[in-house]
């Protein structure tokens, strides 16, 4: 049991993510590789849920893309993830933001978080 430990540790994220909570609109930079060249790609949308710690610790993020939800789940620890950006907080009054698979429009985003 040791042992995994120690390797979870070697590969655990050594500088910090930009703290983001569930309800935050965030934008993620993922490192594309094309060929010989590697260059940043956005993804932004909202955070619907983070699940688990250690090394495999994920987080959704939502958008609707030309009509159609779309949502793509990031390992915390990805060597792919570049940074991200919290671009609106907002505020949750859940752990998981699933209902909001149902809506659309203006009804699908969170309110804006008190400072």
């Amino acid at each position: 049991m040791n042992i995994i430990n120690n390797i979870e540790n070697e590969n655990l994220r050594k500088d910090e993510l930009t703290p983001f909570n569930i309800g935050d609109t965030v934008k993620v930079f993922v490192k594309i590789k094309e060929g010989d060249k590697q260059r940043l790609q956005a993804f932004e949308g909202i955070v619907i849920s983070k699940k688990n710690g250690s090394i495999r610790e994920t987080f959704t993020v939502r958008r609707i893309s030309f009509g159609i939800g779309v949502e793509r789940t990031f390992p915390y620890h990805s060597p792919l993830i570049d940074h991200v950006e919290v671009t609106r907080k907002g505020r949750a009054r859940r752990a998981k933001l699933y209902y909001l698979r149902d809506l659309t429009g203006k009804k699908a985003k969170t309110k804006a978080a008190k400072e």
